[in-house]
């Protein structure tokens, strides 16, 4: 349980750094061409969301709420305790390594005080660099699910560099604008 718990925090720890990307994450959004959207005119939220425990909501959980009611309601859809449509947010951490390896684009040596007066033989080994990063790439799923048919429909997605140090009010705001661009290609409103 206790683990558990752990896990759920430090997601939601990502996704509160990843919201707040210094060049700002990769949002995409999709759906299911196969569906009537037409025929939907409620919604709310799973409960618990994916990125909050089972015992209790968090406060970024209500950021995410308030964001997306917003954006359903712009559309026209309505909260309801019977909801056509489901929405869930999730998010998922994984630490990747980037390796970068740069050939000096002169054969002078790899100090490059060759350069302009002479070069070495034919053969002698360029001068390279090789760079090592290391850092965690963070995922936010936002999935709207058909309630009725218990499937999802559509899904909005970002992904980038988890970014520490951000304050509340920025995490909040970076929430709030990372919504609004997932739900910016949302062609559809309720109940057309």
């Amino acid at each position: 349980m206790i683990k558990s718990n752990l896990l759920r925090m430090s997601t939601l720890i990502a996704v509160l750094m990843l919201v707040g990307c210094s060049s700002g994450p990769d949002i995409r959004s999709d759906y299911d061409r196969s569906v009537d959207f037409g025929q939907f005119k409620t919604f709310n939220f799973f409960n618990p969301m994916g990125i909050e425990n089972p015992n209790y909501s968090t406060i970024y959980g209500s950021v995410f709420r308030e964001s997306i009611s917003r954006e359903m309601e712009s559309r026209g859809y309505v909260m309801s305790d019977d909801p056509d449509l489901l929405l869930n947010v999730s998010a998922h951490l994984q630490d990747k390594t980037k390796v970068t390896t740069y050939n000096d684009p002169y054969p002078a040596g790899y100090y490059g005080y060759r350069r302009g007066y002479y070069d070495p033989w034919m053969g002698y080994p360029h001068g390279t660099s090789t760079h090592v990063s290391q850092y965690t790439q963070g995922t936010v799923n936002v999935d709207m699910v058909d309630a009725r048919a218990k499937r999802m429909i559509w899904e909005g997605v970002a992904v980038g560099r988890v970014k520490e140090g951000r304050s509340n009010d920025q995490v909040r705001a970076a929430i709030d604008s990372g919504v609004t661009e997932m739900f910016s290609a949302f062609p559809f409103r309720a109940g057309q």
